[in-house]
């Protein structure tokens, strides 16, 4: 696995963009990038369950590692659902399986820069180096925009 860093600088408080990376309604539009019709199920609490889904039946299982608050997030990812089912067990999933997904916010003079870093598996580096710059740009985008949308 190879770890990547993502980073972007965006004009809003870090409650502004903690709000937009996990609100009900913000979460699907910048999660879009990866897959049209992304949700998820949790509650973001430290040790919660976390299931993604791409709206198409396939996702991943993961676990909330750790939650600071407008700070910092780490998911862990565990297994894989396909056609709806999940799997943990497969040689596809072992070989990513306890990968890290952290999100940190740093705030200097109101604005936030959002750090992602991730460990990812040879065959989804480029995937990666192309959707998750889309990605934070839309988070920027909402979290810059004056309306409450989270």
């Amino acid at each position: 696995m190879k770890k990547q860093t993502f980073s972007i600088l965006v004009d809003a408080s870090r409650e502004r963009v903690w709000e937009i990376l996990l609100g009900e309604s913000t979460y699907p539009v910048w999660t879009s990038v990866f897959a049209e019709g992304s949700t998820v199920e949790t509650d973001w609490q430290e040790g919660s369950r976390a299931v993604f889904h791409d709206g198409k039946g396939q996702g991943m299982v993961s676990h909330i590692e750790r939650n600071i608050p407008n700070e910092f997030l780490s998911i862990k990812h565990l297994g894989f659902i396909k056609d709806g089912v999940e799997d943990f067990d497969s040689p596809e999933v072992k070989k990513w399986a306890g990968a890290l997904e952290n999100y940190t916010l740093n705030e200097t003079n109101g604005k936030t820069e959002l750090v992602i870093d991730l460990h990812v598996d040879e065959e989804h580096l480029k995937y990666f180096d192309e959707t998750w710059p889309k990605a934070l740009e839309k988070v920027k985008e909402l979290s810059e925009m004056q309306q409450t949308l989270a």
